[in-house]
């Protein structure tokens, strides 16, 4: 499966940054494939192993706060793998075929 989700911790000033980074630092230990972009951060895997690593981003981020947002969208497939990169392919080369 491949999850993207957005977390932001409510009521602790104007910038994110400090607390994204700590959710992203959780997704790239973990050693799943993932991606960070300005909005999301994607991470591919079984079920339960990304599920884990979205709830322990979202506490890493959520630290000191007393309310947390989270967005999460997910592409449950079962048998394919490394579809993170596969389906941005897949739109490049219909991209390139133009």
């Amino acid at each position: 499966m491949i999850v993207a989700f957005s977390v932001a911790p409510e009521g602790n000033g104007e910038s994110l940054a400090p607390a994204v980074a700590r959710a992203v630092r959780v997704v790239r230990e973990s050693g799943l494939p993932n991606e960070t972009s300005a909005m999301f951060t994607t991470v591919e895997g079984e079920w339960d192993e990304v599920m884990d690593v979205v709830k322990r981003a979202t506490e890493a981020a959520g630290e000191g706060a007393s309310r947390i947002s989270l967005t999460i969208k997910a592409d449950i497939r079962e048998g394919v793998s490394d579809a993170l990169h596969g389906k941005v392919d897949a739109v490049e080369r219909e991209l390139g075929s133009g």
